[in-house]
């Protein structure tokens, strides 16, 4: 598989990083999240004038073969109709992304559907669809290498366009069955307590989710490493992600985590490399059940919790201009020396 070069961002920065935001005119710890999140990014970029430069987010899109055993309420096409959406700009992540200024890309990763060539998306489909893991691996091993390479060569596209934060989001019906399975196996969390019902509000579905995962753990006779679980259980669009989000830690990118799939795509990642973690900020604890325990497993602390479980990306973007606030305040606020200010804690 591609390698990747992540560095733990180098700790030496940090007291004067804490100066700065100590010395700004407010209370010591008065700003709480955003002087957590400044230092993050500080130590992120290396600066204590850090800058957020043409965001980007990546929609990464696939159908699943495990879709044939009716997981989801929702019928495969719908990931189809959805990219079709997306693009016309009529989306959830559409107008978040417009309403924060983010540059939207759409990429097809493994949708069960021709697409033409001139159709306003970015071609990387690997497969029309995964196979149905009930009963054989969802990817060969080169399928999956190749969607991890894509799913960077996408992220470092968007850095040579000068990006430095970026988000990911996906679409793909069942992929949360996918992901209840990576949680699983990744963290020993029981898979009783990884099953969520997905896009059925009604949450009938859970317990035939349930059986099918189940019967499709018992078929599953793999050495059980995270390159492994990847293969076997996960989506073109996922595995795509785990790419991305690996070449943007080594690029020392911001990473903007969204909900439930994405959280478990950067779980994956961390299994590859640890350092990732770094360079990530999770956006928010979605309504999925699960997202909790596998934020508490993560050791994350969420910016927001709105009971969103759409997916998209739409919770790593409501999230954004609390990130942005913490930049602005490294920058935009005066010291207690520049103002003659008396220090009044």
């Amino acid at each position: 598989m591609i390698h990747f070069h992540i560095e733990t961002p180098n700790e030496e920065i940090r007291p004067r990083l804490q100066e700065k935001i100590d010395c700004l005119t407010k209370p010591k710890g008065s700003l709480g999240m955003l002087e957590k999140l400044a230092m993050q990014i500080g130590c992120i970029q290396q600066t204590l004038s850090p800058r957020l430069n043409h965001p980007c987010h990546i929609v990464f899109a696939g159908d699943h073969g495990i879709a044939a055993e009716k997981v989801s309420l929702s019928p495969q096409e719908v990931t189809c109709q959805m990219v079709a959406n997306f693009w016309t700009g009529g989306a959830g992540i559409n107008f978040l992304a417009r309403q924060h200024r983010f540059d939207l890309k759409i990429v097809d990763a493994g949708v069960n559907f021709d697409f033409q060539p001139e159709d306003p998306i970015i071609h990387r489909k690997i497969r029309k669809s995964t196979r149905n893991y009930l009963y054989e691996a969802a990817m060969t091993r080169e399928e999956m290498e190749l969607a991890v390479e894509r799913g960077a060569e996408c992220v470092r596209n968007c850095f040579d366009e000068g990006c430095n934060v970026i988000g990911f989001g996906e679409m793909g019906i069942t992929n949360t069955s996918s992901s209840a399975l990576w949680m699983t196996y990744a963290t020993g969390i029981p898979l009783e307590k990884c099953i969520g019902a997905g896009c059925d509000h009604t949450g009938n579905i859970v317990r035939h989710k349930f059986n099918v995962l189940q019967k499709s753990m018992g078929n599953y006779h793999g050495d059980g490493s995270p390159e492994e679980i990847m293969r076997y259980f996960g989506g073109y669009e996922m595995v795509m992600s785990v790419g991305a989000m690996l070449k943007a830690a080594e690029l020392k990118m911001v990473i903007l985590i969204d909900g439930f799939i994405m959280t478990n795509c950067l779980l994956m990642a961390s299994k590859l490399h640890p350092e990732v973690l770094h360079y990530s900020i999770f956006g928010h604890q979605g309504d999925e059940a699960g997202h909790k325990l596998l934020l508490e497993h993560l050791g994350a602390k969420p910016l927001l919790q709105l009971g969103l479980r759409l997916g998209e990306g739409t919770g790593a973007l409501c999230a954004y201009p609390i990130v942005d606030s913490a930049v602005r305040m490294l920058n935009e606020m005066n010291t207690f020396k520049e103002m003659q200010v008396t220090k009044y804690f």
